[in-house]
């Protein structure tokens, strides 16, 4: 039998070697993931300092949730955000159909906050908020060093609720609005038929339901006679990549719609069946068109299934993924950058329209333009 010595000489070493395996498989993991250890140990030492000597009680989870919005803001990208509890959920409504706010898309641009575009029918529209505009402050306090899900969080807010907004125009005038908040229930697809046999179909955004109304519209205008068609995607500010290839899938002929190429290099290229295009097509856009509505108006372009008319695109050619943290939490981050057809790579740069027009004070030229060339192209 062991003495009672070599019982604790036993265990002591065994705790020693416990310790000194895991120890080094901790600096090796965190090695692998940093690349360099002492940086990686540095935030550790932070986190202690802090949470030891601080002169206030902070919860260590608060701390580690600052660290994570830190690190994803470090990056410089506007679209790579850490969406807290809050923010999560409201990601999920929007996606599905509906949110609560006032119902404008805002990014950066040039590191200043700024409206993507405003959605129909909604206050931020009936309140003339246009593309372009930038928020300088919101209810009185400056958007300057605010990051953009701050903002986004900022902005949205209970139904009946009031946010005040101050917009500075391209004219560089500044005004206030004061707007009360709606659940904005978002119906993406609406069309009709114009002059001429002449469809139109207008998209606001590209939510999960979009390429099913998509289709389903597109049916509609058929079987009333349509024989060319203009698609409206001017203040689209984009969405779900997926329901723009379902809609491009329906305009474009058999071939690339839009390449996703991934961090390593490897490319993943989604593609149209269409045997030919069946209808005359003209694509209206602006510099409220971003994202995934540049997907669809860089395949037609690309593919010369289709006219564009009106101003140069936003320029967002970056893909977003939401990756779960928790339950609760998520980071929506860059993990791509998608090229048109013909291989372009429009992120920060735009889609030049075929036809450059600027939109009328007073009347929608730009429609009626849209309007003239698809009555006057050849049938397909």
């Amino acid at each position: 039998m062991f003495n009672r010595r070599q019982v604790v000489v036993g265990a002591l070493a065994l705790v020693v070697a416990t310790f000194t395996v895991t120890a080094a498989g901790f600096l090796y993991f965190i090695h692998l993931i940093s690349g360099d250890a002492l940086t990686t140990m540095k935030f550790f030492r932070a986190l202690q300092i802090v949470h030891t000597r601080y002169v206030e009680d902070v919860p260590v989870n608060t701390l580690m949730e600052g660290a994570v919005r830190g690190m994803v803001r470090s990056m410089g990208d506007p679209h790579s955000i850490y969406l807290d509890g809050k923010m999560f959920r409201e990601l999920q409504v929007e996606t599905e159909g509906a949110f609560g706010g006032i119902g404008i898309v805002v990014g950066m641009k040039d590191n200043v906050l700024t409206v993507v575009s405003p959605i129909e029918g909604t206050p931020g529209e009936k309140a003339g908020i246009k593309s372009g505009d930038q928020i300088i402050k919101i209810d009185g306090e400056d958007t300057k060093n605010l990051a953009l899900d701050e903002a986004v969080a900022k902005i949205r807010g209970p139904k009946d609720s009031q946010v005040e907004l101050t917009l500075r125009n391209a004219k560089g005038e500044v005004r206030a609005v004061i707007l009360t908040r709606s659940t904005i229930q978002i119906k993406t697809v609406a069309g009709k038929m114009m002059r001429d046999d002449v469809g139109l179909i207008r998209i606001s955004m590209f939510n999960e339901h979009t390429g099913q109304e998509f289709a389903k519209k597109l049916g509609e205008l058929e079987a009333e006679g349509m024989k060319s068609l203009v698609l409206d995607l001017r203040d689209n500010p984009g969405g779900l990549l997926d329901q723009a290839v379902l809609v491009s899938r329906y305009l474009v002929p058999k071939g690339p719609v839009v390449s996703v190429v991934m961090k390593d290099g490897s490319k993943e290229v989604h593609s149209s069946n269409l045997e030919k295009a069946k209808y005359p097509l003209v694509v209206l856009v602006n510099q409220g068109s971003a994202s995934a509505s540049e997907i669809v108006a860089g395949a037609v372009q690309d593919t010369k299934a289709g006219t564009l008319i009106g101003t140069k695109t936003y320029g967002k050619g970056s893909v977003q993924t939401v990756i779960r943290l928790d339950s609760d939490t998520a980071i929506k981050l860059t993990i791509a950058k998608y090229l048109t057809p013909a291989g372009r790579a429009i992120n920060g740069i735009g889609i030049e329209p075929d036809v450059n027009l600027p939109l009328a004070e007073n009347y929608d030229n730009q429609l009626l333009e849209a309007i003239e060339i698809a009555a006057a192209a050849p049938p397909k």
